[in-house]
């Protein structure tokens, strides 16, 4: 079966294993994450985090990586406890 013809529902499964693979290794790529984001997704930073965040929360992405979603979890989980416990003027 050519690329062209791939399922609806075989796409987007591929499409977040590439996003998952790309976390696991985006830092040993030279350059910035935005500019790799961009290059190998065709999509902005902030639309390309906005999808990572949707997909850690998706029961297959824990299944296919679990150490990789769980960190990821846990660093998304800081940054939210950190930018509400500034907004609350608590320090973090």
């Amino acid at each position: 079966m050519p690329d062209d013809e791939v399922t609806p529902e075989e796409k987007p499964e591929e499409r977040w294993r590439e996003i998952l693979d790309f976390e696991r290794q985006w830092w040993q790529s030279p350059g910035p994450k935005a500019t790799a984001i961009r290059d190998r997704f065709g999509l902005s930073p902030a639309r390309y985090h906005q999808a990572l965040n949707r997909l850690l929360e998706r029961p297959e992405a824990l299944q296919y990586d679990p150490m990789l979603v769980r960190r990821l979890r846990r660093l998304r989980e800081a940054r939210r406890r950190k930018r509400f416990a500034g907004r609350l003027g608590a320090e973090g």
